[in-house]
């Protein structure tokens, strides 16, 4: 192994981190809050700066190509397929898992879930009575909505954003640490990715009145999504399904809220135990599918 098998990706992390944290630390410094307007903006500042710190590191400092050696291809294929419609399962898969802790419970009224205990924190009340309205106005259960406009947005402008990511960790890191093995790899991903998160998590984006807690199931969850969206990114051969991947999870992360009452952040959901306890058993499937072709 070359002594220098891991400047390239070291480079890459402190860049990285220097410019996303920077952004976020200036803005919570300043005064600025999660889930305020200015926040969404900001937010969407950190999500392209893997991307910033990909292209830096591999055109400025390498001088490399970008496109072809970072797996930015549009070929569709089946992959794309199980990138786009993953996600949207484990939000569902974890909305029953989430059933099974004591003191949670389904409900077919959103105004007596998980959902509008969240917004009641961060909208004001005359928003929520407003949006208590629109909802019992809908044709259909907002359950559903959040579920398919969540799989429009991930191949949309969801992906958008998830590329910002996705040509960092999937694209430029995956390839440069491939050396390691998919799992040695990919975990190693998943550590940096999670760790990453950090200036938001602990200023309770994602896991309120948790921020140490948070940083820990953070890690853990991305940890354990890593390797799924890692082996979908080789499989369809494109740092552009990881984005779909991304940006379909972002997008539906929020639907088990819509219909279980009770439990936290650190218990239900997507992010939370149940959530995590979901990735367990698709990691596990995976090991059993990469030893059979193995075999």
């Amino acid at each position: 192994m070359p002594k220098d098998t891991m400047k390239k990706p070291l480079v890459f992390i402190l860049i990285t981190f220097l410019l996303s944290w920077s952004l976020s630390f200036g803005y919570f410094a300043l005064g600025g809050e999660t889930y305020r307007p200015s926040w969404f903006a900001i937010a969407i500042l950190f999500m392209f700066t893997p991307m910033l710190a990909a292209l830096i590191v591999q055109k400025g400092i390498y001088r490399q190509r970008v496109l072809s050696p970072l797996g930015v291809s549009f070929r569709i294929n089946k992959w794309f397929m199980v990138a786009w419609t993953l996600s949207p399962l484990i939000g569902v898969a974890a909305t029953c898992v989430s059933l099974l802790f004591p003191g949670v419970r389904f409900s077919l009224d959103p105004a007596s879930t998980n959902l509008f205990e969240f917004f009641g924190k961060v909208l004001p009340e005359e928003r929520m009575v407003d949006l208590q309205r629109q909802l019992s106005m809908l044709p259909v259960h907002p359950f559903l909505l959040a579920l398919l406009g969540g799989m429009v947005a991930g191949a949309t402008i969801n992906a958008i954003a998830g590329f910002g990511e996705e040509l960092g960790w999937r694209g430029l890191l995956q390839k440069e640490l491939a050396w390691l093995g998919f799992w040695k790899s990919s975990l190693f991903i998943g550590l940096i990715w999670g760790l990453w998160h950090s200036p938001f998590i602990i200023h309770g984006y994602n896991y309120p009145g948790h921020p140490i807690a948070g940083i820990f199931m953070m890690t853990l969850w991305t940890v354990l999504f890593s390797p799924l969206i890692a082996y979908v990114r080789i499989k369809a051969n494109s740092v552009i399904a990881a984005a779909v991947m991304h940006g379909s999870l972002n997008g539906t992360a929020i639907v088990p809220a819509i219909v279980i009452r009770g439990g936290d952040s650190l218990t239900v959901g997507v992010m939370g135990i149940a959530g995590i306890f979901v990735l367990v058993l698709l990691n596990i499937m995976l090991c059993w599918l990469l030893k059979k072709q193995a075999a």
